[in-house]
């Protein structure tokens, strides 16, 4: 790996799962920026404009939202995502926003994007059963979910505090996650200058 791959600036998008004002998914995401490797930024993109896939919809000129989330998707090194679990499953409204993102089929913003996924939960399985389906999503869009232990933030109501996650330990985890999507991005970028 040269010295410019080693210090090109690397750009994440965080998507959260839920559209609520409070959100827990949404603190965590907001919370990242001290966690985040040196030369690293992270962007927040919310989901509210997003409108309900149709493919009637999804032709020359999609919905300005939905160009405005490929686009983010399309700029970002990787992708930082954060959900409840509703039901026992994904939360609509971030399926929703993958069905959009996989556009074009096979050949979409998504397509080999590395993507670190964590859920959060006021249970105490911390949104697993959301986590492996949001996880089965985006191997289906061919992105790139990092393969490492789960992050499951269980009891999530009692780590935020003012709207930031506030437990040292699940920080700590979450810091590692982040490094190592970084290092996934820079060994991607390093194998295509082999090619």
């Amino acid at each position: 790996m040269n010295t410019n791959q080693m210090t090109r600036p690397i750009r994440l998008l965080a998507i959260s799962g839920s559209l609520r004002r409070a959100s827990h998914s949404t603190a965590v995401l907001r919370s990242l920026q001290p966690l985040l490797p040196s030369g690293t930024t992270l962007e927040l993109f919310p989901l509210d404009e997003i409108p309900m896939y149709n493919a009637d919809l999804d032709g020359e000129q999609p919905p300005p939202p939905v160009v405005q989330l490929k686009n983010a998707i399309e700029h970002a090194n990787g992708l930082v995502l954060c959900s409840p679990e509703y039901n026992y499953g994904i939360p609509g409204v971030l399926k929703n926003a993958i069905d959009w993102a996989s556009r074009p089929g096979f050949a979409s913003p998504l397509k080999g994007k590395p993507a670190l996924i964590m859920t959060a939960s006021p249970g105490t399985a911390g949104g697993v059963r959301a986590q492996a389906q949001i996880r089965d999503a985006l191997a289906a869009t061919l992105a790139r979910p990092l393969v490492r232990q789960h992050i499951a933030i269980a009891g999530v109501a009692a780590r935020i505090q003012d709207g930031h996650l506030v437990d040292k330990p699940t920080l700590d985890i979450i810091q590692t996650g982040l490094h190592e999507l970084v290092e996934e991005i820079r060994w991607i970028a390093a194998r295509s200058q082999q090619v």
